[in-house]
């Protein structure tokens, strides 16, 4: 895909960068809202402008007469569904998934549910725990080791390793720091996949699947955002057959949840069967993240997957 391609939007466009936010995920929002202004303006986007997101983003967006939103925001209001209903009500078209789609796969407990209708998902077993629910009770048929989320979080923040039932209780404790419901899963022992789902002509397409060795016991936070804390193997070592199974799941996922314009989709690989883990829907697009290296496997520089986005735009409204 070239640069001279079809664009959606003239090069004039008052186009925002959405980032930062007020989540927990501010400091790798920056990094990709950063990243995708400086593509804008290579692209020719002279009207690009950074947007840091605070409470008074509302006033923001009609004070700079934004006309196009480019949602670089990671986790809590920027990826659940808030900051797209602001720009519902603003009538300002935007990037990626619509409010429905986010606010469903924001939480992994619905996601899971939502999948769960189409029987060629394969996801791990799982209990989920609402505060003051009996934490014991409800995980008794799960198998060790498990892991704990908070339902409503990325980049790992919360998340607990969990070995044996004496560890169960500390790890979820930590969870609820950061959301009243956790899921409890079990441990997939196996590899780390994921494949982005991009958009062309309204037909949804999957990248290369990136294969993650974390050097950290699993793929927590600091393999996720430091340099040389993981081995990025790409195309991922599976067969031909494999690889497109995974990619075919991948659009399913997308699909199946309402997805639009892009996405990210984590999997565990065993014995050649993916498991669905979670769908991102605001993927990262720092100098280490996944989707851009995805992307560029198959042709696709990280200027050009900034214009992909961007001419999907409007798609969730």
């Amino acid at each position: 895909m070239g640069n001279n391609e079809f664009r959606k939007y003239p090069n004039d466009t008052k186009i925002g960068v959405l980032c930062a936010g007020l989540s927990s995920e501010r400091e790798v929002s920056l990094r990709s809202g950063k990243n995708v202004c400086e593509a804008l303006k290579r692209l020719g986007y002279s009207n690009a402008e950074l947007i840091i997101v605070d409470k008074d983003i509302t006033k923001t967006l009609k004070d700079k007469k934004i006309e196009v939103a480019y949602n670089a925001l990671h986790g809590k209001y920027g990826e659940d569904g808030c900051i797209q209903g602001i720009l519902e009500i603003l009538g300002i078209e935007y990037t990626g998934c619509g409010v429905m789609a986010s606010a469903i796969t924001m939480n992994k407990e619905y996601t899971k549910r939502i999948l769960s209708t189409n029987k060629d998902i394969k996801m791990a077993k799982s209990a989920f725990i609402r505060k003051g629910d009996n934490l014991f009770e409800k995980t008794k048929d799960l198998k060790y080791p498990l892991f704990t989320k908070p339902v409503s979080e990325g980049s790992s923040f919360g998340m607990t390793k969990v070995n044996k039932k004496e560890e169960l209780q500390e790890a979820y404790n930590l969870a609820l720091k950061y959301n009243d419901d956790v899921l409890i899963e079990e441990f997939i022992d196996g590899f780390f996949v994921t494949v982005g789902v991009l958009e062309k002509e309204n037909k949804p397409f999957a990248t290369e699947i990136l294969e993650i060795r974390p050097k950290t016991e699993w793929y927590d936070f600091e393999a996720k955002y430091t340099n040389g804390m993981s081995e990025f193997i790409i195309p991922a070592r599976l067969s031909e057959k494999v690889t497109q199974e995974v990619k075919e799941t991948a659009v399913k996922a997308f699909e199946t949840a309402g997805c639009r314009g892009v996405s990210r989709i984590d999997f565990m690989m065993k014995d050649d069967i993916p498991y669905l883990l979670e769908i991102n829907t605001s993927p990262g697009m720092t100098d280490v993240s996944d989707l851009p290296a995805q992307a560029k496997a198959m042709g696709i520089t990280y200027d050009n997957l900034v214009l992909t986005i961007l001419n999907n735009a409007g798609l969730n409204r």
